[in-house]
């Protein structure tokens, strides 16, 4: 299988028993939360070698995180500790539909304080596949600068690079920065994963051809536009053009992390030497597989359960 690398920001989660207002509950179950993490285990449940780049702070939600990352065999030897600064937290209201209430408290954490100096350690040789999320470079200026290092670096090593905007804007300053460089980032990746509400945030753009014909003619050779329940628009730089159908869903639990699971199906897929339509199909039916399970990560399934799940028939 195959070998991949990448860096994020992991949190303490604490999702409401109950439903209703976040001010209102009383009462949280504890998971791990972010993009990358969920990617991690998405991609380690699949079979292939991960290794997870981060800060921790020196307390039990770290330390907590990092049993649980190497629980799901993720390499964490890039992984430090930071004894000055906390780890980042998050609490999820829990609804019935819809994209649940979100607060954070992230601003200074032990990961914030990432810098350049973390690339001296990587071994470029030891890996396929870089992937980046548009979550880094917001937490702060040296985390920025680190995400764009590693970006050229995996580029000048051979290294594919896969990047998801995951756009978060309550941790920029302004709409227009953020655009800037999350645009920036992705026109150095060789697939990238937006929403159809990112990309026409980040170009505006509204119709899917307009926006992939934009990333196309920054460089980026294969856009994927998540459409939510009804699949994905790929585009390829060389003309191919198709909609890729959603898989139905007993039950939408919680929809956070779906993006994550879509990009798993994807990036495995193509590793694994799959058609990008097959792998396309792959991340459809993860990403319906992760909206029915309250966690951000615990419906990633493993290899049978997802050949199970695909046996059933796509909306048509």
């Amino acid at each position: 299988m195959s070998r991949i690398l990448t860096i994020g920001e992991p949190m303490a989660l604490f999702v409401a028993e109950q439903e209703g207002l976040l001010d209102d509950a009383e009462r949280f179950f504890r998971f791990i939360a972010g993009a990358e993490v969920n990617f991690s285990i998405g991609m380690a449940r699949l079979g292939h070698q991960v290794t997870y780049i981060t800060q921790l702070g020196l307390d039990p939600f770290g330390r907590n995180i990092h049993k649980f990352l190497r629980k799901n065999k993720i390499d964490t030897s890039y992984i430090g500790y930071e004894s000055e600064f906390v780890t980042g937290m998050q609490w999820k209201q829990k609804v019935k539909s819809g994209d649940p209430e979100v607060f954070s408290a992230r601003k200074n954490s032990a990961a914030s304080h990432m810098d350049k100096k973390l690339i001296k350690k990587i071994k470029w040789a030891d890996y396929d596949l870089l992937h980046l999320t548009g979550i880094p470079p917001a937490l702060s200026d040296s985390c920025r600068e680190l995400v764009f290092q590693m970006m050229k670096e995996a580029k000048e090593n051979g290294l594919q690079v896969s990047f998801d905007p995951n756009l978060r804007p309550g941790l920029w300053p302004d709409k227009q920065e953020m655009a800037q460089v999350i645009n920036d980032l992705a026109s150095q990746a060789d697939i990238i994963f937006p929403g159809v509400a990112e990309g026409r945030q980040l170009t505006g753009k509204k119709d899917v051809l307009d926006i992939a014909a934009l990333y196309h003619a920054a460089g980026v050779p294969t856009v994927v536009l998540k459409l939510g329940a009804e699949g994905a628009f790929t585009s390829c730089a060389d003309g191919t053009q198709f909609y890729t159908e959603g898989f139905p869903v007993e039950e939408v639990v919680d929809t956070v992390g779906a993006g994550d699971g879509f990009a798993v199906g994807v990036v495995s897929g193509l590793l694994e030497g799959l058609e990008l339509p097959h792998s396309i199909t792959r991340g459809a039916a993860i990403g319906a597989m992760a909206v029915m399970s309250p966690g951000d990560n615990d419906g990633l399934p493993n290899r049978d359960e997802l050949l199970h799940f695909m046996k059933r028939e796509p909306i048509g």
